[in-house]
């Protein structure tokens, strides 16, 4: 099964390295991971995206929550919550092909966010679901290349992840 495991740990070098020996270490993959600063400078928040049993998952937040950097951590999965992911597809985009890519990236709630003569570049925010539709949407003649953020989560009501 899948899931979303936020984290609050220390900002400081290597920390995310530890998290990745971690999951490497014992064979387990990380699907997406995406680290930023909170606002607390000396805090970060990790949202990374693995998959496994419950045991698995159970396994990974104990030894997660054994290294010193972790402060807290939760499973997002466990409740309601708010997941997206950014992406930007740079496509080709000359005569009337133009006009289909602006259509669809309307369709899709995206923005073009770059235009050259031969070339648009597209943004577009939601759950991976969406995004992996708007890329089988498109011709895939035109990408000339993807760029995804990995998925960014949120506890939906009173639910939070600090200290």
């Amino acid at each position: 099964m899948r899931h979303i495991i936020s984290i609050l740990m220390e900002n400081e070098a290597g920390a995310l390295s530890r998290v990745a020996g971690l999951f490497s270490a014992r064979g387990y993959n990380i699907e997406s991971l995406t680290v930023a600063p909170t606002e607390d400078p000396s805090l970060s928040r990790m949202t990374l995206v693995t998959t496994g049993t419950d045991q698995i998952i159970e396994q990974i937040t104990k030894q997660l929550n054994k290294l010193i950097d972790v402060v807290k951590l939760m499973d997002m999965t466990e409740g309601p919550h708010i997941e997206r992911e950014m992406m930007l597809v740079k496509v080709s985009a000359v005569d009337k092909e133009r006009a289909e890519l602006n259509r669809l990236a309307s369709i899709f709630r995206g923005r073009i966010i770059d235009v050259s003569d031969k070339t648009y570049t597209i943004e577009l925010t939601g759950d991976g679901d969406k995004l992996d539709a708007f890329l089988q949407a498109l011709d895939s003649t035109v990408i000339l290349e993807v760029v995804r953020s990995g998925v960014s989560g949120i506890a939906r009501g009173q639910r939070a992840l600090r200290l």
